[in-house]
């Protein structure tokens, strides 16, 4: 399935019915009255979060959203059929952004969570509901209420505990392939993660999930390389796992591009827990392991060292990830209320 986090598209919500001007005539009834009924109100627009979803392919090839429109009412009292509802089934994650893109209208971010994104349109009065001691033969009736029509934007945030962050061929894909049963593309050439990808990585009878995102290069959030667009998914994310180059001449200049795009990004995601791992050391010697150390840890402060091939030093990575994200799970756990004693 190709994966897609952003699309346009088009929801109109259903006008309402209008409503009906008409008289009981029945023969040897001389003062039938009105008797015209109510139109029926117009379908509503709604956005519900569904589980098995994790792209929003489905809006490629489906943009426009209508809502049924409301029955207009009839004689005889009957009023008219309600117009049917229309859901967008969306991932959770998924925001719901004006025609601005900025304006964010709904976050959805749990399974069967339903947002109201145009309401139909009341149903018109008939002249049955005009009716009165000195109107008895009213002749007029509402019509129905239009319904809403706006342009809407859908961005897919994936939702994970830890997002890996750093710059191509840093060894991303090759960390989530080697800690989970995800696969990942792998290859010797930059940008191979053209999309994000999931992964569910368990240490130590403790599992979390883990967002690989496509490497960001300097000036990414200028729209360089595939740009910072991916960052999102990595924004609802309980910390940011950074992964340095350990072959790289310039450690401490690799970490810091990486630092100044979140930065520029804004947002809370440059203040997330961090950490920092010196990757592919198993291409180093003991010398160019402790002279990349101490280079890294001069800007980054502690620093992990692993390597996603040969598995040296992986488990004690993910302990230490594991207890940041135990931690951001316990301190944002509602508090439970206090409940009197009982014997």
């Amino acid at each position: 399935m190709k994966f897609l986090d952003l699309a346009r598209v088009t929801i109109r919500s259903g006008s309402g019915g209008n409503g009906c001007i008409s008289f009981r005539r029945e023969k040897y009834i001389e003062y039938g009255g009105p008797d015209g009924g109510d139109g029926g109100k117009g379908g509503d627009v709604w956005a519900e979060a569904v589980d098995g979803l994790n792209t929003l392919i489905d809006f490629r090839y489906q943009q426009h959203f209508f809502a049924k429109n409301g029955q207009a009412g009839m004689g005889k009292q009957r009023s008219g059929k309600d117009g049917a509802d229309i859901v967008l089934r969306v991932p959770v994650g998924t925001e719901i952004l004006d025609a601005d893109q900025e304006t964010v209208l709904a976050d959805i971010t749990e399974v069967g969570q339903r947002v109201l994104l145009a309401a139909g349109g009341n149903g018109g009065f008939g002249n049955l509901h005009f009716k009165s001691s000195t109107n008895q033969a009213p002749r007029h009736a509402n019509p129905g209420q239009p319904g809403v029509e706006r342009e809407i934007w859908l961005r897919l945030k994936l939702i994970a505990d830890v997002g890996l962050l750093g710059l191509p061929n840093a060894g991303k894909s090759t960390f989530l392939a080697a800690t989970s049963n995800a696969r990942p593309k792998i290859a010797d050439y930059p940008f191979t993660t053209l999309h994000p990808n999931l992964g569910v990585v368990g240490v130590d009878d403790a599992e979390f999930v883990v967002a690989d995102i496509p490497g960001l290069i300097e000036g990414a959030h200028e729209g360089r390389g595939i740009g910072d667009r991916f960052l999102g998914h990595v924004e609802r994310s309980a910390m940011l796992l950074h992964l340095v180059d350990g072959t790289s001449e310039d450690v401490a200049g690799d970490w810091q591009t990486i630092i100044t795009e979140l930065e520029a990004y804004g947002g809370a995601l440059a203040d997330k827990p961090r950490l920092t791992v010196l990757n592919k050391i198993d291409a180093l010697d003991e010398d160019e392991r402790a002279e990349r150390r101490a280079a890294l840890e001069a800007v980054a402060g502690n620093v992990f060292m692993m390597s996603g091939v040969s598995r040296e030093g992986l488990v004690e990575v993910l302990r230490a990830v594991r207890r940041q994200v135990e931690a951001r799970r316990k301190s944002e756990a509602p508090a439970e209320e206090a409940r009197p004693w009982q014997p």
